[in-house]
């Protein structure tokens, strides 16, 4: 089945989600509120409510309850996007203006700041401390992982655990979370929560690493920004820390070239074609697919049922994905 049939399956819950993200977002102050709802105008694939949707399939199903945590989740990730273009300086996210662009670095960071109110919020609908615990404990990582990027922005020698460490905090925990306060919300069995995490958290390794393949590989249609942006934003990522590692040549040729005040205006092409020819690309697709193994691993403990078929769909999309 392709993701589109699956995201049909639950087109009546996703919109009636998409709904509650409209009226969450809305704000008295006219910046904020044409700010947010740009963001949120600018479209996604809104794989986290869907995931908190096919969780909560293995327990007790109500979206009444369950946009309540799936809508907290998407505004977390709106957020930490109007952040990180402030701190990598972006003017597009698929191919559209920024906040920060359109507007300022103030108004983006007190957008971030509005959206991440409104998603601690929203959650108050549930009583259950373990839900806001959850919740609390990701954005606290995922404001580590950011830190962890600005330390290490320019550091082309640190290693394949840093590396591998922020992106579990930026990315891949959001995603674990999703699948487990899905079935949390849901009253499944603990086991299927703590499996749902597994498959969530693999899945997000191996969504990132996609990611910064695609970053090397894509083009800037496919992208909507031009490709090798986190090597001129000082972000190592794995094709060149691979590459890196293997041939001193290049490691040398990016400190180099990027040692400019400007390196915005560096024609990275030579590096782009380097990191490619190392190998470094199929190293990072190899250890895309070992986190993929591992996510349907966790998913063969889940009982049988649709849901896990259309789970075991959407990993396998995110992980072979173009764009």
């Amino acid at each position: 089945m392709k993701l589109a049939e699956i995201y049909m399956q639950f087109q009546s819950d996703i919109t009636i989600i998409e709904k509650e993200l409209e009226d969450t977002v809305k704000a008295r102050n006219d910046v904020l509120q044409e700010a947010a709802t740009q963001l949120l105008k600018a479209g996604g694939k809104r794989i986290r409510p869907v995931f908190v949707l096919l969780a909560a399939k293995f327990g007790h199903y109500d979206i009444n309850g369950l946009k309540h945590i799936a809508v907290p989740l998407e505004l977390i990730h709106m957020a930490s996007l109007v952040h990180d273009d402030v701190i990598d300086d972006a003017d597009l996210r698929r191919g559209k203006k920024t906040i920060k662009s359109q507007w300022d670095n103030r108004v983006a960071m007190y957008t971030g700041d509005f959206i991440f109110g409104k998603a601690v919020e929203t959650s108050t609908f549930f009583t259950e401390p373990k839900i806001h615990q959850i919740l609390s404990n990701a954005m606290l990582e995922m404001c580590l992982g950011e830190i962890e990027q600005i330390r290490d922005q320019y550091n082309w020698g640190q290693n394949f655990r840093v590396y591998l460490r922020r992106i579990k905090r930026k990315t891949a925990l959001l995603i674990a979370v999703s699948c487990e306060l899905g079935a949390l919300a849901a009253n499944a069995d603990k086991e299927v929560q703590r499996n749902l995490y597994q498959f969530g958290y693999n899945v997000g390794m191996s969504f990132q690493i996609t990611d910064d393949v695609l970053d090397f590989v894509g083009t800037e249609e496919q992208l909507g920004k031009p490709a090798g942006g986190d090597l001129r934003q000082g972000n190592v990522t794995l094709p060149a820390l691979y590459a890196m590692h293997h041939d001193e040549s290049i490691q040398m040729a990016i400190t180099k070239m990027l040692a400019s005040n400007y390196p915005e205006d560096v024609d990275i092409s030579p590096i782009l074609k380097a990191v490619k020819a190392s190998g470094g690309i199929e190293y990072s697709i190899s250890i895309s697919d070992l986190y993929l193994e591992k996510a349907y691993e966790a998913l063969e403990r889940l009982p049988d049922q649709q849901e896990k078929t259309y789970l075991r769909e959407i990993a396998a999309y995110i992980g072979k994905r173009k764009f």
